[in-house]
C-alpha cells in the first residue's frame, strides 16, 4: 500500500473586490496584531482609515488591493495606493495570517503589488513598517526594497522603531533584463 504525499494547500491571490474583503482586512489586522504583538485598537483604527480612504476614492488605474486565500479562506492582504508624489506608489497593510505563514503568501502578495505598480507606471514603491515585523522585512528585502530610514516612536501602546523602505522600479526592471 502506497501513501499519498500530503497535498500542498492551494494559494490564490485575487482582487479584493468581494463583499467583506475590506472589512476582513481591518478585522484581521486588529485581531492578529493584538494577539501577536499586544498592539491596541489604535492600530486597527489606522488600518481602518487606510482601507476607508482606499474604498471611497481609489483610482483603479493607479491603485489596487488583493486578498490571498488558502483553500478558499482569506489569509492575507495588501494594498497598492498612490504616494505623495505622482511617480511613487505605497505598499500598504501587508498581512499574512499565522495559519498561512510559510506558504509563500506574503511574497506572492508583494510580487503582485510591485507588478501592478510597475504596470501602472510608478518609478518607486515605498512602505512604512516597524522593526518588530521581521518576517515582513525579510519579504521586502527579498523583493529588492532597501531600508531608507528609521525612527523610534510610541504607537499602538508600545515603543517601536518605524522604518521606511523603498524599491526603485527602474533598477529592478533593468536588473531583471540582465
Amino acid at each position: 500500500m502506497t501513501s499519498q504525499p500530503p497535498q500542498r494547500p492551494e494559494v490564490v491571490v485575487r482582487q479584493a473586490d468581494r463583499p467583506g474583503d475590506l472589512g476582513w482586512t481591518v478585522m484581521a489586522h486588529g485581531e492578529i496584531y493584538h494577539r501577536q504583538f499586544g498592539w491596541d485598537a489604535n492600530f486597527e483604527a489606522l488600518v481602518a482609515q487606510i482601507v476607508a480612504d482606499y474604498a471611497t476614492g481609489h483610482d483603479p488605474a493607479r491603485e489596487s488591493a488583493w486578498i490571498a486565500e488558502v483553500d478558499g479562506e482569506r489569509v492575507g492582504c495588501v494594498l497598492c495606493v498612490a504616494g505623495d508624489e505622482p511617480a511613487v506608489a505605497k505598499l500598504r497593510i501587508l498581512l499574512v495570517a499565522p495559519t498561512a505563514r510559510g506558504l509563500g503568501v506574503g511574497s506572492r502578495l508583494v510580487e503582485r503589488c510591485v507588478a501592478f505598480a510597475r504596470d501602472a507606471g510608478y518609478r518607486q514603491v515605498t512602505l512604512w513598517t516597524n522593526d518588530v515585523l521581521a518576517s515582513a522585512r525579510r519579504i521586502y528585502e527579498a523583493a529588492g526594497f532597501v531600508l531608507t530610514d528609521q525612527e523610534p516612536h510610541h504607537s499602538f501602546g508600545h515603543d517601536l522603531v518605524g522604518q521606511n523602505w523603498t524599491l526603485d522600479l527602474s533598477v529592478t526592471t533593468a536588473a531583471a533584463g540582465n
